[in-house]
């Protein structure tokens, strides 16, 4: 890597700043003084700015507790951002693995890795997700057995050309059941609901294939995941 996307990696310097730090003399490679951006630096290079040894971040990955109100997004809107709840250098680096909407709450994944975040949403993987949704009607009786019924075998959702993948419906009351799905389609839950007649109230996300929301984790707190988590998928 280029010495001066070095200082960019490791520090807040933009690009123009760190060739600034380099002409003023303020950067040494293995004990060398350096001015020149354009200095290869390895795995095994020692690079200092004004005394202090930099360090690469490397990958990270974390787990949310999202709460209602805030967007599964890397760019600023009309709603607070997954990555304004993280107190981490670098968060713009991070990106949400797969999206909640705004009022959905649960478990978000959060990584500035590409490659694990594609093994993770690839539909080829059919990972499984659980969410918690309240109802705004009761569903019960012979409604539900249909209901369980339509949502085994597929959903043909309102402009899509296909049925949803088997999804599991679990009835904890008439108006609180688990839904579990493996495909990932915009609003899924919330439209296979309403492809039955029925509303969702309130929707959350309480496991992404083995990674089960820690509940330590307050609405708006995160943790990194251990390496077994990481090596999950």
């Amino acid at each position: 890597m280029r010495l001066d996307k070095f200082l960019c990696e490791t520090t807040d310097l933009t690009r123009s700043l760190a060739k600034k730090a380099l002409h003023r003399g303020e950067v040494s490679v293995d004990g060398e003084m350096t001015k020149n951006p354009a200095v290869q630096v390895g795995e095994g290079s020692a690079v200092d700015w004004l005394g202090e040894r930099l360090t690469p971040f490397g990958l990270r990955y974390l787990m949310m507790n999202k709460p209602p109100g805030v967007e599964c997004t890397t760019r600023a809107g009309r709603y607070q951002t997954v990555l304004e709840l993280i107190d981490l250098p670098k968060v713009e680096r991070l990106h949400p693995v797969g999206r909640l909407d705004v009022d959905t709450t649960g478990l978000i994944l959060l990584t500035d890795d590409g490659q694990w975040s594609h093994r993770v949403t690839s539909p080829r993987t059919r990972c499984p997700k659980v969410y918690l949704a309240t109802l705004a009607e009761p569903l019960e009786g012979g409604e539900l057995d249909r209901a369980i019924d339509s949502f085994a075998k597929g959903l043909l959702l309102d402009g899509e050309h296909k049925p949803t993948q088997p999804a599991g419906l679990e009835a904890l009351s008439s108006e609180r059941f688990r839904i579990t799905v493996t495909d990932g389609k915009y609003h899924q839950v919330r439209r296979m609901f309403a492809a039955i007649g029925n509303r969702i109230d309130t929707l959350h996300r309480e496991s992404i294939g083995p990674l089960v929301l820690d509940p330590d984790l307050e609405p708006g707190e995160c943790r990194m995941l251990r390496d077994e988590e990481i090596a999950a998928f």
